[in-house]
C-alpha cells in the first residue's frame, strides 16, 4: 500500500542517506536534552527517591535509539556490516542480527509510510519524524545547533552538510 503524504515533495529533495542522518542528528538532540537533565542538582528533592534513576533510564533509552539510527545511517552511506561491527566491538553477524529490524522498519517506511491508529482516522508516521518531514527537521535542528553554539555560529550547520537530489521540474524547491 503505497499512499502519499503531505511531505513526498520535501521527502524526495533528500537522498535517504540524508534522511537517515536527519533522524540521526533529531534523535542526538533528544540524548542531550536528557542528558542535560541530569547536570542541575538544585531540582534533586523534587524527584523524589530513585527519581534521577528513571531520568538517567531514559537517557540510556535514548542513545540506544540513536545507536540504531547511526547504524542505519551509516548502512545508508555504504559502510559494511564489518566496518560497523569494528565500533561495537561485536562480530559483523551479530552486529547485523542485533539491527536487522531497525533496517526493516527503516525499509519498509519508505513504502508504507504510515500507518492508521486503533480508530481508523488518524495517520501515524513510520518514518522518524525528521526524515518523514526534513524541512521543518532541517530548520529545527539548524535552529538548535545555532543556539547551542555547534558549529561556530554556522546557521546551517546541519542543513549545510546534507546531500540533496537533483532537482526534479515537478517538485517546488524546498531550501534546507
Amino acid at each position: 500500500m503505497t499512499e502519499t503524504t503531505p511531505y513526498d515533495a520535501d521527502r524526495a529533495r533528500f537522498p535517504r542517506e540524508s534522511l537517515a542522518r536527519l533522524a540521526l542528528c533529531d534523535h542526538a538532540v533528544d540524548v542531550a536534552g536528557a542528558a542535560r537533565g541530569l547536570v542541575a542538582t538544585g531540582n534533586d528533592g523534587d524527584t523524589g527517591p530513585g527519581g534521577r534513576v528513571g531520568q538517567a533510564l531514559q537517557l540510556v533509552r535514548l542513545a540506544e535509539r540513536a545507536l540504531a539510527s547511526a547504524v542505519i545511517y551509516e548502512r545508508e552511506r555504504g559502510s559494511s556490516w564489518a566496518d560497523i561491527s569494528e565500533h561495537l566491538g561485536i562480530g559483523a553477524a551479530e552486529a547485523e542480527a542485533r539491527f536487522s529490524a531497525d533496517l526493516t522498519d527503516w525499509d519498509t517506511a519508505f513504502d508504507v509510510p504510515y500507518r492508521l491508529d486503533e480508530t481508523g482516522r488518524k495517520r501515524i508516521p513510520q518514518l522518524p519524524t525528521a526524515a518523514y518531514d526534513p524541512a521543518w527537521a532541517c530548520t529545527h535542528l539548524d535552529r538548535w545547533a545555532y543556539i547551542n553554539r555547534l558549529g561556530v555560529d554556522e546557521k546551517h550547520a546541519v542543513s549545510s552538510g546534507l546531500a540533496m537530489t537533483a532537482p526534479d521540474e515537478s517538485t517546488p524547491p524546498v531550501t534546507p
